[in-house]
């Protein structure tokens, strides 16, 4: 059965950095967009047209870094026993992460691994969602390093790339931990790589025999370089990675998730006299250097928020990582343009990303105009994923 659809919005974003647009026609036929088009005097009173004439439309959201089994709760007990619990008890966590998503107009998310897999087993076989999911499964990290609580080493003897090549788990991409993690005391402090520049290299080639691509965890002028010149697709965090690293990625395209919110969320949930807060909040400000300067370096930028860290929430951390970006310079169009278009880039999605004719018709309206993004977001009045 054929379905038609016709909608009036206030303001249209679109996601290709072009300004917004205003008093927009959004023809949709069969899940599919098929034009958009000034809306004429005769549209004014018609019965046939879904009215949201106060509100903007924009393309639906990635969140290009999440943990699904993981809240952001500042409760610690919960968070310890959150990490490591069988399927059956996650499995009811992770539903109500993409359900928090949805609310947020997140339309789309990309799940960096947790050790037990639980997440890519969800999303392939129980899950009754609206969002789209693809999930590392179980992450790589090396012998006695950072990185259990989202996944594995390779087995003794074996090289990450053969690790690769016979795991099995069949993920919608691979996550590789690369590096340690930022120190909220002793501040810019690097850790070594977790793997070879040779390593990696060789680990990305058994991804592409496989046909997906690496994102990987690095922090630090090092372990960023060596991602880059193996040929990862995504580097996330990257703090303190330094700008000759903002220039090599805007040379490869490699894209940068910079998970901004992740300090942000963590200073909000501390006592203002822990040490760590001050730390927290001095990286969030060089990290809002380097944002600012990739936009500048013509860096490619998705949006990814850590979702499942201390005090970064599902859905609702997204819109606060849009106000980081736009804090750095980014304007609302080019933010929107990396929350959706690069983030369905990054995610394969190439029906999704833009409000354009034959992409398919996921959008999110919220209330007012442009000018009360990205706060409107904590509150969507619609959303549709692919014609839903």
């Amino acid at each position: 059965m054929n379905s038609f659809l016709k909608i009036k919005a206030g303001w249209i974003i679109d996601g290709t950095s072009a300004p917004a647009a205003e008093n927009i026609i959004l023809t949709i036929e069969n899940g599919v967009i098929k034009s958009l088009a000034p809306a004429g005097p005769e549209t004014a009173q018609s019965a046939s047209i879904l009215d949201y004439s106060d509100c903007t439309i924009l393309p639906g959201l990635t969140d290009a870094h999440v943990h699904l089994v993981m809240s952001g709760t500042t409760d610690m007990e919960i968070r310890e026993t959150q990490l490591f619990v069988p399927y059956e008890k996650s499995a009811p966590v992770i539903q109500r992460h993409l359900e928090e998503s949805l609310k947020s107009g997140v339309t789309s998310i990309r799940d960096g691994g947790d050790w037990g897999g639980h997440a890519l087993r969800f999303v392939r076989e129980d899950a009754d969602i609206t969002v789209i999911a693809k999930c590392a499964g179980k992450a790589w990290r090396a012998d006695k390093r950072y990185g259990k609580l989202v996944g594995r080493s390779p087995k003794e003897g074996q090289t990450l790339a053969r690790a690769i090549a016979e795991d099995g788990q069949n993920p919608d991409f691979i996550k590789v931990v690369g590096s340690g993690l930022n120190s909220l005391i002793e501040f810019g402090k690097q850790t070594p790589p977790q793997f070879s520049r040779q390593e990696l290299s060789q680990a990305v080639q058994a991804a592409k025999k496989l046909g997906l691509a690496i994102m990987i965890h690095a922090n630090g002028d090092e372990p960023v370089r060596i991602a880059v010149e193996a040929g990862c697709q995504s580097v996330e965090h990257g703090f303190f990675m330094g700008r000759d690293n903002l220039k090599r990625m805007a040379e490869h395209g490699t894209v940068w998730v910079p998970t901004a919110v992740t300090m942000e969320g963590y200073a909000q949930s501390i006592p203002d006299d822990d040490p760590k807060k001050a730390g927290a909040l001095k990286n969030l400000e060089a990290q809002m250097e380097l944002i600012s300067r990739a936009r500048e370096l013509g860096v490619t930028l998705a949006l990814g928020t850590d979702a499942g860290s201390t005090g970064v929430h599902h859905g609702r951390s997204l819109w606060r990582e849009m106000a980081l970006f736009m804090k750095a310079g980014f304007s609302l169009e080019e933010v929107v343009k990396a929350a959706a278009g690069n983030g369905a880039d990054l995610l394969g999605l190439k029906d999704l990303g833009a409000l354009a004719p034959g992409k398919a018709a996921t959008l999110v309206m919220v209330k007012g105009s442009p000018q009360d993004l990205p706060a409107s977001l904590q509150q969507p009045v619609g959303v549709m994923v692919r014609g839903k």
